[in-house]
């Protein structure tokens, strides 16, 4: 069973609701941080609150390493714990590093997915079952990711369609009568050809944002073996009903992402307390599932 049936599996059995850790320092609590603290233990604390109180309801969770980075060192030790607890769940565990390069630099971002040796032996650095990388580059900046995730059994999601409102700068060009978000999808169709599980889904998913919910449509008609991570649901502007198209025939393939729409849900709710932050959330994956599970 590759990571990819897991996945699978995860969201047919709990549902469609991936929970974003994309955790900044301002979205906790005043009266729950401890001065006595570092920022980055305080945000683990934080996080390992959210994770106990949506466990139940999240098919996975994804974790945008920049927030981390930011902190320097305490942050990097915060991100490493913050695997460590998503994955104690036992639910997969998507790691939003957004990596593209070319040879060597591209072979050493792999190590997020392949590991790395330390005197002779292999290590596996951070548990990270998929990534998200970086298209520009082509299959030079891919190549590494795949032949990792092909040898530890692991993915990656590829962005396609980003949910930014200026990605039809770049992405929706027409090249031969056809936008660029399409010929990417043709190479992530390619890409992963040669990496299906018995789930009938590629190791080589798919980034397709919420708010397109046209270009979306035709995103899921190119790539049938896809499984798609859809960010932009509320905050953003996405929509239950845009992410219902990006499910496949079956209706399945799909999982939608929520961050600040979660795990600071109850920033915008006067039914909770600052206290109540992980009631919040679980609140709020509960009510994302039956919103697009209708």
């Amino acid at each position: 069973m590759t990571n990819m049936d897991k996945l699978y599996e995860a969201v047919e059995a709990r549902g469609p609701v991936c929970v974003g850790l994309d955790t900044d320092f301002s979205y906790l609590p005043a009266d729950f941080v401890d001065s006595t603290l570092t920022k980055g233990e305080n945000i683990v604390r934080f996080n390992k609150k959210l994770i106990d109180a949506t466990k139940a309801v999240a098919g996975c969770y994804k974790v945008q390493i920049a927030y981390y980075e930011s902190l320097g060192l305490d942050g990097m030790r915060a991100y490493a714990e913050t695997l460590k607890l998503a994955r104690a769940t036992g639910l997969p565990v998507i790691a939003d590093i957004k990596r593209g390069d070319i040879g060597s630099t591209a072979a050493a971002y792999a190590a997020h997915i392949g590991g790395t040796e330390i005197a002779g032996e292999r290590f596996d650095l951070w548990h990270e079952d998929f990534v998200t990388v970086n298209p520009y580059l082509g299959i030079d900046g891919i190549q590494p990711f795949i032949d990792a995730c092909n040898k530890e059994n692991k993915g990656i999601f590829v962005l396609v369609k980003t949910s930014n409102p200026s990605s039809s700068q770049l992405q929706d060009i027409l090249v031969d009568s056809k936008p660029v978000y399409l010929h990417v999808a043709a190479l992530v169709d390619e890409w992963g050809r040669g990496a299906m599980g018995a789930s009938g889904y590629s190791r080589v998913c798919a980034v397709v944002g919420a708010p397109h919910r046209a270009e979306g449509a035709r995103v899921r008609a190119a790539l049938p073996h896809t499984f798609f991570l859809v960010p932009g649901y509320g905050a953003q502007g996405g929509t239950a009903e845009d992410i219902r198209g990006f499910f496949d025939k079956d209706g399945r393939g799909c999982i939608g992402n929520s961050s600040r729409g979660i795990i600071a849900a109850y920033k915008k709710n006067e039914k909770y307390g600052e206290h109540d932050f992980a009631d919040a959330a679980r609140d709020a994956a509960l009510a994302m599932k039956k919103d697009i599970m209708g």
